[in-house]
């Protein structure tokens, strides 16, 4: 199999889908790509938090990235996958409807985003890529993870 090289100018992002829309993140923060697996609730978290999971001996919370992202919601299927992102040494878990692959964009194809995305708020997006005919949510992981943020208890 031979190897791609990519350029400077390009990052690669790990590319997956919730509901009918393409989303993307930069693969140097994702440590991993998981099948569904029991999740433990945990009392008194936000809705968005689907519960924990053991991963080798850590306890990692998991967000329903479809509830944190205020989208419709819908079963899992056999594609559902647990993306396992790290994020200033915290490591999380992302659900989402299936993750497709990994390609390289061009940063010159990336704009940031002006306007609400496929129904998903400007502050959970660092950008929207474009690929041939293709446009890709780039997700700002900081804020959906909530890096800075109070959260709050119900």
């Amino acid at each position: 199999m031979a190897e791609q090289t990519y350029s400077s100018d390009e990052i690669q992002l790990v590319v997956f889908k919730l509901g009918r829309e393409e989303y993307g993140i930069s693969i140097l923060q994702v440590q991993e790509i998981k099948r569904m697996t029991d999740i433990t609730r945990v009392p008194r978290t936000p809705d968005y938090i689907e519960g924990v999971i053991n991963l080798r001996g850590s306890v990692l919370p998991v967000i329903d990235l479809k509830k944190r992202l205020d989208l419709p919601h819908q079963d899992d299927t056999e594609d559902t996958r647990i993306i396992i992102v790290k994020v200033e040494d915290i490591a999380v878990g992302m659900i989402v409807d299936a993750v497709s692959e990994v390609i390289a964009i061009s940063r010159e194809n990336i704009e940031s985003p002006d306007t609400v995305v496929g129904g998903v708020s400007t502050k959970y997006l660092s950008g929207v890529g474009k690929q041939d005919n293709r446009l890709l949510i780039l997700l700002n992981l900081e804020a959906i993870i909530g890096i800075g943020q109070e959260v709050k208890v119900s």
